[in-house]
């Protein structure tokens, strides 16, 4: 087999077309706005930071040194940026973090690990702004938390008896619009109020108006209650099974029976007064509110019987101020929420949860923020380009997408005076 030289041709011509819509949105103008100001000697802009870092997984990278060890030198005539060594990346990420706050609960002798990082959430919104990701009136939160397992040095043992840190994510559609991490120790009922205040404010000064909250029942609190009835229109959080809510559960006298295809549901509603104790406890003034706690039941399989309800069932509730939608309305809207596991699933394989970078937990907080905001970059991208490319559709994986799109030979040529980028292929791709 004879071989002949030839001139350099990047196998990731399509990152040309992400870059470019970058360029489009003024993603690095925003960059520099929000971002600290760098000395005038600096080589690197943060656009060129920024940006060499999210192509780590537009190329399907799924760590940092892939930049150097990988991508380094298909990505070094690209015409959008200048690509730096991971070290030079990974060095003004350290300078982004804020240290640690050390917070005890009211009732707990335990010392608490939070890292908030207001900032770099603020950026994240104002590119959620830019991209329209946010411009529906009708806009449903979910919170969740979800447990990054490692073994760095400052991690700590979680309640799945491993190491690691115990993340507190908001999500609006398949957009994070707040991240705040917390180390593996604190569950994620401990200070939550105090972490969605914090949530609240950044999206109240962005104008972001939320229509609906959803949340699991570590969010059955009463401050955190309090909180969402004032910050939502509507909100759907799982109760949490304690006795109060079983002897509701018992004076239900009318139960809808549901055939599905694997088992049989029944489904009912009672109005009902949470947290009566906790309410009269704290002094309030502002009179208790009375809900609706829609309950879905099925029979357990080792017919064990409950203590208060003296039946052999399994119970889900689900607490609401929605007065206007049916029960299985209700269910069927609180279990869409079950989508942001997915989430946390693309962010963990696709975008570099799995590989933090560093040893602190603050500034794997600066890591996680970015690789967030790739991720919703790249939402904006996929909805895009699925409407220009027929070969692209909207819930492609990101690797899906690097296979179909980004690994498309092309090199850039300079002709006329003009830079000009080459495609190898018989793909018809538009500006």
């Amino acid at each position: 087999m004879k071989i002949l030289n030839s001139t350099h041709i990047s196998p990731f011509g399509g990152l040309n077309f992400v870059l470019e819509e970058f360029e489009n949105k003024k993603i690095g103008d925003l960059l520099k706005e929000y971002l600290p100001l760098l000395p005038n000697q600096c080589k690197y802009s943060w656009k060129d930071l920024l940006f060499s870092f999210w192509s780590i997984y537009f190329c399907g990278g799924d760590c940092i040194e892939d930049l150097a060890g990988n991508f380094h030198h298909h990505l070094k005539s690209n015409r959008f940026l200048k690509v730096p060594s991971p070290d030079r990346i990974l060095d003004r990420f350290k300078e982004l973090s804020k240290n640690k706050v050390l917070l005890k609960s009211p009732r707990g002798k335990r010392i608490h690990e939070f890292s908030m990082n207001q900032d770099l959430n603020r950026l994240n919104l104002k590119i959620l702004t830019i991209l329209n990701a946010l411009s529906t009136k009708e806009l449903t939160l979910d919170y969740d938390n979800t447990l990054i397992f490692n073994n760095k040095a400052d991690s700590a043992n979680t309640y799945k008896k491993e190491y690691g840190y115990c993340l507190g994510v908001g999500i609006i559609g398949n957009n994070v619009v707040y991240l705040e991490n917390r180390n593996g120790n604190s569950n994620p009922r401990t200070l939550q109020e105090e972490t969605l205040c914090r949530m609240f404010y950044l999206l109240d000064e962005q104008d972001i108006k939320i229509k609906a909250f959803r949340a699991d029942s570590a969010s059955y609190l009463y401050k955190v209650l309090c909180l969402v009835e004032q910050k939502s229109d509507y909100f759907y959080i799982k109760a949490r099974m304690n006795a109060a809510v079983a002897r509701a559960i018992n004076d239900i006298q009318h139960w809808e029976k549901i055939e599905t295809a694997t088992e049989t549901i029944y489904r009912g509603e009672i109005q009902y007064k949470p947290f009566i104790k906790t309410h009269r406890e704290s002094k309030s003034k502002k009179p208790l509110k009375t809900h609706r706690l829609i309950v879905s039941k099925i029979e357990r399989n080792d017919k064990q019987i409950n203590l208060f309800t003296n039946e052999a069932y399994l119970y889900s509730a689900i607490l609401t101020n929605d007065n206007q939608k049916s029960c299985d309305d209700v269910v069927y809207f609180y279990n869409q929420r079950g989508t942001i596991e997915k989430e946390f699933d693309v962010l963990k394989n696709d975008f570099g949860w799995k590989n933090l970078p560093f040893s602190k937990l603050e500034q794997n907080t600066v890591f996680m923020i970015f690789t967030a905001i790739c991720r919703n970059l790249y939402h904006h991208i996929i909805t895009l380009f699925s409407e220009k490319y027929k070969f692209l559709k909207a819930n492609f994986r990101i690797k899906k997408f690097i296979f179909r799109f980004i690994t498309v030979p092309a090199k850039w040529i300079k002709t006329s005076r003009q830079y000009k980028l080459r495609i190898y292929g018989n793909i018809h791709f538009k500006t």
